[in-house]
This record gives structure tokens, C-alpha cells and sequence, in this order.
């Protein structure tokens, strides 16, 4: 009986964390799949839980923005590529694995800022 209430009571405790498990999971970017994205840096949101990094590229024929999610602000500095390291007008060029249903997003797999250096976090 009391393994049963013990096992009962982890259980429960673990369904708040199911949605954090599955936000982690990483199943909306089509890994399959990589999109190289040349424009400008309209954005560089270096905050918890994720870094993100809107570029703003000519898309067939128009200008649309690419909202790219990067890894943790601490997974990012360690890759050497902290909250200053990239700046609102910069001309980069990003690699992502796209989301799947087709929104313009993606997933970041790394960056060529203007000076030539590529950086990819660890």
C-alpha cells in the first residue's frame, strides 16, 4: 500500500513537467532539413530560456523576418557569442534547421558574423 501512494504521489509530480519535456523535444524544427538565411540582424533577444535572433532577408521576392531560436544565454556565451557579440543591422549569414510547418523559423545551428568568424555553440 505504501509503495503504491509513494508511486502515486511521484506520478503526479511529474505531470507538471511533461510540457517542459515537450517544449525541449525539439520536434518542431525539421532537423532533416537546413535553410541558410543572408540578411540583417533586426533583433538579438539574449534571454533565458532560449537566445533569439530575428534576420530580416529577401525571401522570393520580398522582404520577410526570420525568428531563429538559439540555445540557452549560457550555452550561447560559452560558444563565444554573448549579448554583444551580434547587433541590430549586422549583415550575417545563419544556418537552421527550419520549422516544419512552414512559419519562418528555425532552429539555430550557427552563424557567420560580419567580420568572416563562423560560430556554432557547442
Amino acid at each position: 500500500m505504501r509503495k503504491s501512494l509513494t508511486m502515486l504521489l511521484f506520478l503526479v509530480g511529474l505531470v507538471p513537467a511533461f510540457p517542459a519535456i515537450a517544449h525541449h523535444s525539439g520536434a518542431m524544427f525539421d532537423r532533416s532539413k537546413t535553410v541558410t538565411l543572408e540578411g540583417v540582424v533586426k533583433e538579438y533577444k539574449y534571454a533565458a530560456p532560449h537566445t533569439w535572433i530575428q534576420v530580416v532577408i529577401q525571401q522570393d521576392g520580398a522582404t520577410v523576418t526570420w525568428a531563429v531560436e538559439g540555445g540557452a544565454p549560457a550555452r550561447m556565451k560559452a560558444a563565444n557569442l554573448g549579448p554583444d557579440m551580434i547587433k541590430v543591422g549586422d549583415k550575417v549569414t545563419i544556418r537552421a534547421h527550419p520549422l516544419r510547418d512552414g512559419r519562418l523559423g528555425g532552429s539555430f545551428i550557427d552563424i557567420k558574423l560580419p567580420n568572416g568568424q563562423v560560430i556554432k555553440p557547442l
